[in-house]
């Protein structure tokens, strides 16, 4: 008999198309409404139209949110470079794919 453990991942399931208040966005991500309406006002998180505290953020934004606020704190990278990061790595990543490379 073969013996496998598992390993089990509790979590919540975000989907792509859900809609995040910045506060719920800044909560999800430990981080305060300021510093994420900061990184949808520089182009770094998509915003649906409208007020700034009446933006909506999907999944995807939660997922770019917590990468920009990890390479601010950790390499010390201010809003534009953050910015330049995301998009290389957006790009690396797309790259990737062409490739048939998992990432």
């Amino acid at each position: 008999m073969i013996s496998r453990d598992l390993d089990v991942l509790i979590g919540p399931i975000v989907e792509c198309e859900a809609g995040y208040t910045v506060e719920q966005l800044g909560q999800l991500c430990a981080a305060d409404a300021a510093i994420i309406l900061e990184l949808a006002e520089e182009g770094i998180l998509p915003a649906s139209p409208g007020a700034a505290r009446e933006w909506r953020f999907s999944g995807e934004a939660l997922r770019r949110a917590r990468v920009a606020l990890r390479l601010q704190r950790d390499l010390e990278l201010n809003l534009a470079g953050v910015a330049l990061a995301l998009d290389l790595l957006d790009e690396i990543a797309a790259l990737r794919r062409r490739l048939g490379i998992d990432p």
